[in-house]
């Protein structure tokens, strides 16, 4: 199946479920005990990211986003994330621009604060010297507090080309970010 077409796929799937959680929250619903009294909200929140590209000739990169978030329960989200990455490519190349749209799932392992979250979704390189589309795939671990989220990740685009000429770019980087309830 051809990298665009599963991208298409996995934006409406993200879609359909993100909508469909909404609606299905129109619903009553008996909660237990141990639930009564947590709303369930909408937050948002915007993102600065610093990392390092492991593959040459890539190297640092630089980012900004905003992620809306979905609870689900007290210790459960779905998100969606989107935002502009530069990645500072060494020598005489021209730098990459990579627009990410991300939806994932956030989980609270520790208290209402250590949480894990797993992402997927495209990556659309938008600098006039490339324009490859790639999957995205992106785990990581953070803390968030009210307001502040602080999170390490790993992202990993298996369509973008090294300079060996094979193909998968990985990069960890480190993201803060002030967020609030809608």
């Amino acid at each position: 199946m051809e990298t665009k077409t599963k991208l298409k796929g996995i934006m409406v799937l993200a879609f359909a479920i993100l909508f469909g959680i909404n609606a299905n929250a129109q619903q009553a619903v008996t909660l237990p005990e141990s639930a009564k009294g947590y709303d369930q909200n909408w937050r948002l929140g915007f993102g600065i990211n610093g990392g390092y590209a492991f593959e040459d000739p890539y190297g640092a990169t630089l980012g900004v986003d905003a992620r809306i978030q979905y609870d689900l329960s007290k210790r459960t989200s779905v998100t969606l994330t989107s935002g502009y990455t530069h990645f500072f490519l060494d020598g005489d190349l021209d730098d990459m621009g990579v627009v990410p749209v991300k939806a994932g799932f956030k989980g609270f392992i520790y208290g209402d604060s250590f949480y894990l979250m797993g992402e997927v979704g495209a990556a659309f390189q938008v600098t006039k010297d490339y324009n490859d589309t790639s999957l995205l795939v992106a785990p990581s671990i953070g803390y968030a507090t009210k307001y502040i989220d602080w999170s390490l990740r790993y992202e990993y685009y298996p369509d973008f080309l090294k300079a060996s000429g094979d193909k998968g770019v990985g990069q960890i980087a480190l993201r803060v970010a002030y967020g609030f309830k809608l």
